[in-house]
């Protein structure tokens, strides 16, 4: 055959993923038939192109880089060769696009398994084997999505592995989700953090991730608010799944959480509500107190300053309310934040002390865990009456008409739902093993027995946790004084109390202990927290 009888010839390829590109060989199994047929014709291929990306999609970069070497190639024609009649689209309207598109950049579209003409029952069979395409495709996406619905149902996440967690494979189960460290730990702290106030906004949740090398962020080496967001409200994180475009309601996964239900309610009641106090990006930077101390004459938020001098600058504090007593009179930093240290260590029990409240709490500790069954039935009665409740809302949707009413009677059916798979982690956590006192209270009686050993770690994110835990409102400083009577938080206003009496003992009666079970006011229960500014 001569040179000019020589025809000119391009392969296209495609696979639906990225995910079958690396796993897979269809592009190249694609490429070796095409290779295959150019050779058995003569054809001398010039160029390859392949996209991996959905068919029923148009805009393709390797469609359109083919498209685009056509072009150029005018008025030469060149062959197109594809594998399958689907590697071109899986969508009739795709097909039909593309073939005028390859055609009007001067291309003639062949493939080793179908035959393509221009007479009437050739368009007619190609017309066919693209609606047949089309079915398999929009079959298999159906199918897909039923089996995913299916692992839905029965607990199992069959999407994107959430941040923390990774998949792993488990006999008889499939891919299975299992907690992945240290990420896990990171969003747990955070996730429990602010339910209790720790952190008092996203914005502080924000920076606290930021804080670790680990944690993923974008191009600014950020970590964008809306991660933020979808970490405190996604139930996964909970143990639970929830699926709304699939009308799947919140149910039991079959996944670890790194956080309880319960929890997990307090965060979406503090998101509802307003945050109890703002924080800044730089509290505390140079000011450990700021925001928590307020004047001793006004009341307002003692500011942080520097005043310049000839040699150095030095750190104040100082009241900037207008017709004040004690309006630009500034404090040294050194001074205030030295008495406040003072204050802390006041606040340290004697070894008597601490040992008698030890074994108060031991006393109610043990009295909670031989009630744990009776708590039990509790919380089963609770989770019946959810039940009635939702049955009578269920009677009251059925003869709803208006859409207003009807999305109310939506909105607490699974305000109602999520009750009750409260009621049902409580009924297994009453059931399941305490850990012992000791292990359990180490932590807290060390804060208790020394909270300035805490303060004085340096880390703002101790100090923060130092005030919220040890005060239960700002303190009030006034200069050459010192500070107001501090609220101290109960145990250690507790504490303060029982030195005070005269037996130095704790009373034997008049003390309820905590219960497993405390249903909430109607609206959900509050949560009390220092208040920073």
């Amino acid at each position: 055959m001569s040179s000019r009888e020589l025809k000119l010839a391009v392969i296209y390829t495609r696979v639906s993923s990225k995910t079958q590109t690396a796993r897979g060989d269809g592009l190249g199994s694609q490429e070796t038939r095409c290779r295959e047929m150019a050779r058995s014709r003569g054809y001398k291929v010039v160029g390859t192109f392949s996209d991996d990306l959905s068919g029923s999609a148009i805009n393709r970069p390797g469609m359109q880089a083919m498209l685009t070497f056509l072009r150029k190639g005018k008025p030469v024609e060149h062959i197109v060769l594809i594998d399958d009649i689907s590697r071109l689209a899986r969508g009739v309207k795709a097909h039909i696009e593309l073939r005028a598109a390859i055609g009007a950049a001067g291309g003639i579209l062949e493939s080793p398994s179908v035959e393509f003409g221009d007479d009437a029952d050739s368009e007619l069979q190609e017309y066919i084997l693209a609606t047949v395409a089309q079915h398999q495709r929009r079959k298999n996406a159906e199918q897909t999505s039923n089996r995913m619905r299916a692992r839905v149902m029965n607990g199992y996440w069959p999407f994107q592995r959430p941040m923390g967690y990774r998949y792993v494979r488990s006999p008889g189960q499939g891919k299975i989700l299992v907690p992945e460290e240290p990420m896990a730990s990171i969003i747990t702290e955070a996730l429990e953090g602010y339910a209790s106030g720790r952190f008092q906004l996203q914005a502080e949740v924000k920076r606290f991730l930021e804080s670790f090398p680990v944690f993923p962020r974008d191009k600014r080496g950020e970590v964008r608010p809306t991660l933020v967001s979808e970490l405190l409200t996604r139930p996964i994180y909970a143990g639970y799944i929830e699926v709304e475009k699939w009308s799947i309601p919140i149910r039991k996964g079959q996944h670890e959480g790194l956080i309880s239900f319960e929890t997990h309610r307090k965060i979406l009641e503090r998101l509802a509500g307003r945050p109890l106090a703002a924080a800044r990006a730089n509290l505390g930077e140079h000011f450990a107190l700021r925001g928590f101390v307020t004047c001793g004459h006004c009341g307002s938020s003692l500011y942080s300053c520097w005043s310049t001098g000839r040699y150095a600058r030095y750190p104040y504090y100082i009241c900037q309310k207008r017709h004040c007593a004690a309006y630009g009179k500034s404090i040294k930093r050194d001074v205030l934040e030295g008495e406040f240290e003072a204050l802390l260590k006041g606040l340290e029990p004697s070894p008597h002390l601490l040992g008698a409240a030890r074994a108060m709490f031991r006393d109610i500790w043990d009295h909670f865990r031989a009630n744990r069954e009776a708590e039990s039935e509790l919380w089963k009665k609770e989770s019946a009456n959810v039940d009635r409740q939702v049955d009578l809302i269920l009677d009251r949707l059925a003869k709803a008409e208006s859409p207003s009413v009807i999305k109310a009677y939506e909105d607490r059916v699974k305000s109602l739902e999520m009750r009750k798979v409260e009621c049902m982690e409580k009924i297994a956590n009453c059931g399941r093993p305490m850990r012992n006192f000791d292990e359990a209270s180490r932590t807290a009686f060390e804060f208790l027995a020394n909270p300035w050993k805490l303060w004085v770690s340096g880390e703002r994110d101790q100090q923060r946790t130092v005030l919220k835990l040890a005060f239960t409102d700002r303190l009030a400083y006034v200069k050459n004084e010192g500070f107001r009577t501090a609220h101290l938080s109960f145990p250690f206003q507790y504490l303060a109390d029982i030195s005070g009496a005269k037996n130095g003992m704790v009373r034997s009666r008049g003390l309820e202990p905590p219960r497993c079970y405390s249903p909430p006011p109607q609206g959900g229960a509050s949560t009390n927290s220092a208040t920073s500014a």
